[in-house]
């Protein structure tokens, strides 16, 4: 029998104290999967809907067959096991900063992990993906079709300081280098449209915001997250 709550693990890292925990609904007997950093809560299964529109949305806007597609951020799994649905992608590549998060899924203790480590697509990869953007493609890389990004609460709310640049016109620059020709970057913000951003964004890109709307089972009301969707310029 599953405890009403239990903490299936705890890692300590450089932005903090890492734990994954699961907790039984007494109302419905469901089990919620929720992540914490330091004091701060990450994310929980809870609320998925937004996680998996940013790979349906991201996907919907690329075109073509065979594609190679970069997901930043492991999470508790939701965008990677999306983007696997679409069987138009070829390749999966999955960024994490903490070999933690990894971890669990590779010991499968997560509802989607074993759909994801079990897929031949897709590769774990333990690195930074804010300093993967930075470098130049290394000779022979795949260009991606479609990068997601779901790491930080969002463009103005960063996890760490160092991930700043990236939401500026030079470091949305740099990701592009790593977009084939009519490549797709979408990104998932916890805060409502935020028009400065987007302005920067579509100053490199043509982009476009989504509200995905879902309902709150802790408040009874509806909540909204954003998906950000750029597409490449062609020359």
């Amino acid at each position: 029998m599953i405890a009403r709550f239990e903490e299936l693990d705890w890692q300590p890292t450089r932005m903090g104290e890492l734990t994954l925990r699961r907790r039984t609904d007494p109302e419905t007997d469901e089990q919620i999967y929720e992540v914490k950093l330091g004091d701060e809560y990450l994310m929980s299964s809870l609320f998925t809907v937004a996680e998996e529109e940013l790979a349906t949305l991201g996907l919907a806007s690329v075109e073509g067959d065979g594609l190679n597609v970069l997901v930043g951020g492991l999470g508790l799994g939701y965008t990677a096991a999306t983007a696997l649905l679409d069987e138009r992608v070829r390749r999966l590549d999955v960024i994490d900063a903490l070999p933690a998060v990894i971890g669990w899924h590779e010991r499968r203790l997560l509802p989607v992990s074993a759909s994801i480590v079990d897929d031949g697509r897709a590769t774990l990869v333990h690195d930074d993906f804010f300093d993967v953007m930075r470098r130049m493609p290394r000779p022979g890389a795949p260009a991606y079709d479609a990068i997601l990004l779901d790491v930080d609460h969002s463009p103005r709310h960063t996890l760490d300081p160092s991930h700043a640049d990236l939401y500026t016109a030079a470091g949305l620059g740099s990701l592009t280098r790593h977009l084939s020709e009519r490549g797709v970057f979408a990104l998932w913000s916890d805060d409502p449209p935020d028009e400065e951003f987007l302005s920067t964004l579509t100053s490199v890109m043509d982009a476009t915001a989504h509200v995905v709307t879902f309902d709150n089972r802790l408040t009874g009301t509806a909540s909204s997250n954003t998906v950000y969707v750029a597409t490449q310029r062609v020359a």
